[in-house]
C-alpha cells in the first residue's frame, strides 16, 4: 500500500457534537488500512482540497472514527460531508499511546477541548481491560458547557472510573466547577507516585498539567503528551512538521514529557 495515496472511505454515519465539532464514521471501499492503535493518526483528505491530520477517536467495527472541528478550509469541507460521501484516508501514522505502560498502575487522563478525541480509544481500551489497571481518573477541561464532547462516554465511563470535567466559563445550568483543567488535579483519586498519565489539549494546557502531575508525584518519565505541528506526508518525507530532532508525524504524536518539554516552548510556524 502506498502511504501517499489516500484510500477511498465512505462516510457511514455523522453526529454534530458542537457547534463546530464533528464525529464521522468511515467505511473502506475495497482497500482496508492497516488497523490503528489508540493516538496514531491519519491522514484525512477533502478530494480538490486537501488534507489535514486527524486523530483516531475510536473504532466502529471494521471501520473508522474521527472527531474533526472545522478551523479550516479542509476540516470545514470533511465536516460538512454527509452520509453517502466519499473522503480519502491514509495511515495509519505516527506512535500512539504507551498503554502497556500503564499495565498495572492507576490511570490519570488529562483532556483539554478535543484534546479528548484522541484519548477517548485509549479509555475505551484501558476500560475494556478493566482488570489489568489500577485507579482511573479521567479529567477534563472545556472553555464553555457546551464545547464538552461525548456526554453519553462520560457517563458511562464514570461506571468504571472517575470522571471529572470543568469549564473555563459558567454557563446557565452549568453547576460543575468553573477554571483550568489543572485545579481538578487534587481531587483524582489515584496514588500519583504509581501513575501513568497521558496528557492532550492545548500546549500550554499540557505543559502545565504535566508540570502540575509532577508536582503531585507523577514520574516525569511516565507522563505522555501528544504533540501537534503540521503535519503534511505523514511518513517522514517532507520535513513539514518537525519540532527540534522530531518528526512529529514519525516520532510521535504521543512522547514522553522529558522530550516534549525542552520543545513545547517553540513557538509553531
Amino acid at each position: 500500500m502506498n502511504p501517499a495515496v489516500p484510500v477511498p472511505h465512505r462516510v457511514v454515519s455523522r453526529h454534530r457534537d458542537t457547534a463546530d465539532t464533528v464525529t464521522m464514521e468511515l467505511a473502506g471501499l475495497g482497500e482496508s488500512l492497516p488497523p490503528f492503535s489508540p493516538g496514531q493518526f491519519a491522514m484525512l483528505t477533502a478530494y480538490g482540497i486537501g488534507d489535514v491530520p486527524i486523530s483516531l477517536s475510536g473504532r466502529c467495527g471494521d471501520g473508522l472514527r474521527h472527531t474533526i472541528r472545522a478551523v479550516g478550509a479542509v476540516t470545514t469541507a470533511l465536516c460538512s460531508a454527509e452520509v453517502g460521501d466519499v473522503i480519502g484516508v491514509r495511515g495509519p501514522f505516527g506512535a500512539g499511546w504507551d498503554v502497556s505502560a500503564a499495565t498495572g498502575h492507576d490511570v490519570i487522563v488529562v483532556a483539554g477541548g478535543i484534546g479528548l478525541a484522541p484519548l477517548r480509544p485509549l479509555v475505551e481500551r484501558i476500560l475494556g481491560e478493566r482488570p489489568a489497571f489500577g485507579r482511573v481518573a479521567v479529567l477534563i477541561g472545556v472553555r464553555h458547557p457546551d464545547d464538552l464532547l461525548y456526554p453519553d462516554d462520560l457517563r458511562e465511563w464514570a461506571g468504571s472510573g472517575q470522571v471529572l470535567t470543568i469549564t473555563d466559563r459558567p454557563a446557565a445550568g452549568w453547576t460543575g466547577p468553573v477554571g483550568l483543567v489543572t485545579t481538578l488535579i487534587p481531587g483524582a483519586a489515584v496514588t500519583f507516585a504509581a501513575a501513568v498519565a497521558f496528557v492532550c489539549g492545548p500546549e500550554v494546557m499540557m505543559r502545565f498539567t504535566a508540570e502540575a502531575l509532577i508536582a503531585r508525584g507523577v514520574p516525569a518519565g511516565r507522563v505522555q503528551v501528544s504533540l501537534e505541528r503540521c503535519m503534511r506526508c505523514g511518513i517522514g518525507w517532507c520535513g513539514h512538521c518537525q519540532l527540534g530532532p522530531l518528526l512529529i508525524c514519525r516520532d510521535g504524536p504521543v512522547v514522553p514529557y522529558p522530550v516534549a518539554a525542552p520543545l513545547l516552548t517553540e513557538r509553531e510556524l
